[in-house]
């Protein structure tokens, strides 16, 4: 069931490393990621209160949404109008799909080519390793599929989850007061993404992390977890922990939305940790506008210069290749970095 880890990891937590480029000897080193991290709970947001609330309820909940935005770059949700149902059963499924034999899930072709992801094959040191598996979809595969329990699962997951995506993104813009049909004509069904992630338990958790600290390449990111718990993020410059709520969906704000913003939404770094003993598993929902969208920095002094989404993810892609990690942003600010 499980990928090959140990056989791709260990002659990174045993063996020298020679840097290519610069000839180099590096020596991994082990490193401790199990530091003991304070558990907060994310700012907890009635979002119903946005249709079935009085006007004065509306206007604190939008209020709410842009104060934690600001702050946290990280929120949660709940009465949401994702039932438990559907979450339940997407997350049945899931664990169903990632319990096929390596080789089978593989090479399966149950979605496009490249979908399945495992480890980071292109790791050079023991920083750069994610401990973790995931199928990364885009919506148009889970729209072409004959039906199964998988793709109607995903199906209803992603609906729901791409409405309530654009009801915080127009609520976000407005607390703007900029054009909030931007998120209807740009980030289409066709343009997202759902991602399917299992992290394992760990033989070194010390040493590995489930997913290494990144910041998410979209406007938003709406995710489903279990109870084992694992996200972590920066908050006042220091890591904490991130406490499951059974009953809430976890809203962070990604990197478009930041360069759309001028900088007033956080896209905050943040990772997941292994567990020795038992798995994870997530679901995530990425708001991604086309390739062709040109994302534009708000304001009289823009902090970021105007970029395509195609232009962010080349760029992205191209620093992952080079230096074994994303960069991001700062290549599009217009400051010195």
């Amino acid at each position: 069931m499980d990928p090959p880890f140990n056989d791709m990891y260990n002659t990174l937590f045993y063996k020298q490393i020679t840097n290519t480029e610069s000839n180099v000897l590096e020596v991994p080193f082990s490193f401790s990621v199990t530091a003991v991290v304070e558990e907060v709970e994310l700012p907890v947001i009635d979002v119903s209160l946005l249709m079935d609330g009085a006007k004065n309820e509306r206007e604190k909940c939008k209020e709410e949404i842009a104060r934690a935005s600001r702050e946290w770059g990280f929120f949660q949700v709940i009465n949401h109008g994702i039932s438990m149902d559907v979450l339940e059963k997407m997350r049945q499924e899931q664990i169903r799909v990632f319990r096929e034999p390596f080789d089978k899930k593989s090479t399966s072709d149950t979605f496009s080519a490249g979908s399945y992801r495992w480890g980071t094959p292109s790791a050079t040191c023991l920083q750069q390793l994610s401990w973790s598996e995931a199928f990364h979809v885009p919506m148009t595969d889970i729209s072409d599929k004959d039906f199964t329990s998988l793709s109607s699962a995903m199906e209803r997951f992603t609906s729901e989850s791409e409405a309530l995506a654009h009801t915080l993104a127009e609520v976000l813009a407005e607390k703007l007061e900029r054009k909030s049909n931007f998120f209807k004509e740009n980030c289409v069904r066709n343009t997202c993404y759902v991602r399917m992630n299992r992290y394992p338990p760990c033989p070194k958790p010390s040493e590995v992390y489930g997913l290494m600290p990144h910041t998410d390449s979209d406007f938003l990111t709406i995710l489903y977890q279990d109870q084992v718990g694992g996200l972590q993020l920066i908050k006042d410059n220091r890591w904490v922990a991130v406490k499951p709520n059974p009953r809430a969906l976890i809203i962070n704000i990604g990197d478009l939305f930041q360069a759309w913003s001028n900088g007033m939404y956080k896209s905050v770094e943040h990772r997941v940790m292994t567990n020795p003993t038992m798995e994870r598993f997530s679901t995530a929902y990425f708001l991604c506008p086309s390739y062709d969208a040109v994302i534009e920095c708000s304001g009289d002094c823009p902090s970021y210069r105007n970029f395509s989404f195609r232009e962010f993810r080349q760029q992205v892609q191209d620093d992952v290749k080079k230096l074994g990690y994303k960069v991001g942003l700062p290549r599009f600010s217009n400051h010195l970095y």
